[in-house]
């Protein structure tokens, strides 16, 4: 049997993008871009999925990953993102294509947030992704205020929201924890030992139940450690639980940590 014809790439709108057009792709009418203001680029990437409407700028920076660029399909816009050891640090969106390969050039080069935004106002930084720059122990005291503060909006209105808080508030008060990078989902309160997505399941997390209590779980979901009457009494058990030789959380991903191990493999 034979297998289907791939479908011809689809160019950007004519009205919208009449620069793309011109130039045969987002990718081309980049480099030519960057070219008029003096800018290296070095070879633009193009995604199979979507080669004529998006592109990405490799870094010299070993931990960054190429930034990439998308348009919209309603309006003009030039949509970037970049991703280092498994956080978006870049992103914004601008109608500008210069700006865009300012912005770009800045991700290629290795500068800093702050200093892209300068040659590039679009872009947001917001304070979490300063902390990531700054290095992991930055973004887990960040992450915990930000954690805390979400909290305490939700939990006048919520009473899931208010019992996770008190696990949070009793959990950063342990030093062992406080260390640790803390997410939450479906209001369980989670602890990770690397600060980049996707997180690692090497440490207990807590559920809070209907009837009051909270179940300890960990580090798989399916295994139960046990129940406790209060948010102290749960965060003890995670503590207890905690793998040997547990320290700070450290930047990068699980999957970082599995190639240094070379144990990850894509899927």
């Amino acid at each position: 049997m034979n297998s289907p014809s791939p479908r011809p790439a689809t160019p950007a709108d004519a009205d919208l993008y009449p620069d793309l057009v011109a130039a045969g792709s987002l990718a081309a009418a980049l480099e030519l871009t960057a070219a008029e203001q003096g800018l290296d680029l070095d070879a633009v990437l193009t995604h199979d999925s979507d080669p004529l409407r998006s592109a990405g700028v490799a870094s010299t920076v070993s931990d960054r990953e190429p930034c990439w660029i998308s348009i919209g399909s309603a309006s003009r816009w030039f949509i970037i993102n970049g991703w280092r050891q498994g956080v978006q640090l870049l992103s914004g969106s601008t109608s500008d294509l210069g700006e865009l390969a300012r912005a770009a050039a800045g991700w290629r080069n290795g500068a800093e947030l702050r200093e892209i935004q300068k040659v590039a106002p679009f872009i947001e930084v917001s304070d979490l992704a300063e902390a990531h720059e700054r290095g992991p122990a930055a973004a887990v005291n960040v992450q915990w205020r930000f954690l805390l503060e979400d909290l305490r909006q939700e939990a006048d209105r919520l009473d899931l929201a208010r019992r996770t808080l008190e696990l949070a508030e009793a959990a950063s008060a342990e030093p062992k924890l406080r260390q640790l990078y803390p997410f939450t989902s479906h209001w369980s309160l989670h602890f990770t030992t690397c600060t980049g997505f996707p997180y690692s399941w090497d440490v207990p997390f807590v559920d809070p139940l209907s009837n009051g209590r909270y179940r300890v779980c960990g580090p798989s979901r399916g295994t139960v450690i046990g129940e406790a009457g209060t948010a102290e009494d749960a965060v003890a058990l995670v503590v207890n639980g905690l793998p040997e030789n547990c320290g700070p959380a450290v930047a990068g991903s699980t999957n970082d940590r599995r190639r240094q191990e070379g144990t990850w493999s894509p899927a």
